[in-house]
């Protein structure tokens, strides 16, 4: 990651309280998270909470923001994640190829960094081969906000722009939108409410009503439109 990520602690600390949707990517995700894992941009440790799981070795935490950093280090230091959970303050920079993972996460990640294709080539040298890239990001970009804006989005994507910032050595196992109705709670906001910042009250409603109404929708619809775009690949 580079120097020009823009990381709004509201953001994630609001963000903090979308169980169900947590949940709800996390039944997608979980198959492809295992062994040694990386997950890049892990903010305040919510992410990691919600994904952790038995059949993972090891998770390190990386994250350049320092003061959210220390959010991560607190839960570690009370044990709220696993002890097999690590902390590095830095970008996938610091990390060198020779240390490799089984999995390398980006949630709601690389929409904020400018030259994304670099870095996701980056992440591609620090998989082992048959390990897996998850990426999930805000899709559309016709749905760009003062939110988006607010909080240091580059773009929002849809998957032909994910796609070319995928390495050839990266075979695609899924992309599908996840999230329909909270589509259309977006484009209330956009064009309607224009608010640069939802309240908790407004994530707590679209997490508690809005995503569970996605769950039935999104496999009616073949997952094909959503809030958010989710990509899995495979190291060749």
């Amino acid at each position: 990651m580079g120097d020009s990520e823009h990381y709004i602690g509201n953001e994630l600390e609001l963000f903090s309280h979308a169980h169900n949707w947590k949940g709800y990517y996390k039944k997608h995700l979980s198959p492809f998270i295992l062994g040694k894992v990386l997950e890049v941009g892990a903010g305040i440790g919510e992410t990691t909470l919600h994904l952790f799981n038995s059949h993972v070795d090891s998770w390190l935490c990386l994250e350049p923001d320092a003061s959210l950093a220390t959010k991560v280090q607190e839960k570690l230091d009370t044990h709220r994640l696993p002890n097999n959970c690590s902390l590095h303050v830095g970008t996938t920079n610091d990390i060198t190829s020779s240390n490799t993972y089984d999995t390398v996460i980006y949630i709601d990640v690389i929409e904020h960094i400018e030259k994304d294709q670099e870095e996701i080539q980056r992440a591609s040298k620090l998989l082992k081969s048959g390990g897996h890239l998850i990426i999930l990001v805000p899709a559309h970009q016709w749905l760009y906000s003062p939110f988006d804006k607010a909080i240091g989005h580059f773009r929002r994507y849809n998957k032909k722009r994910l796609l070319q910032v995928i390495p050839s050595e990266l075979k695609k196992e899924k992309l599908f939108f996840l999230d329909s109705l909270g589509l259309l709670a977006s484009l209330t906001n956009k064009f309607f409410l224009k608010k640069e910042y939802p309240t908790i009250a407004q994530v707590k409603f679209w997490d508690k009503m809005i995503v569970p109404i996605s769950k039935l929708t999104d496999p009616l619809i073949g997952f094909s439109s959503g809030k958010s775009l989710i990509g899995v690949w495979k190291k060749q």
